[in-house]
């Protein structure tokens, strides 16, 4: 399953790595867990906003 960044946020289980808006998650080789994509695309409680969202194939 693929993600896309909507709010860019630093992942802090990444390395503090940047993500900006309109790239991919994850960058690197990290793999998250389900539980770190479930907090990340759902709304943050502090933030008040989602981060990431799946990714929608493009038919061709």
């Amino acid at each position: 399953m693929s993600y896309v960044v909507i709010n860019a946020f630093r992942d802090k289980e990444d390395n503090d790595l940047l993500y900006q808006i309109g790239e991919k998650y994850p960058k690197s080789d990290y793999k998250p867990p389900k539980k770190r994509l479930n907090e990340l695309s759902k709304e943050h409680q502090t933030h008040k906003c989602v981060f990431i969202q799946e990714e929608k194939e493009k038919e061709e």
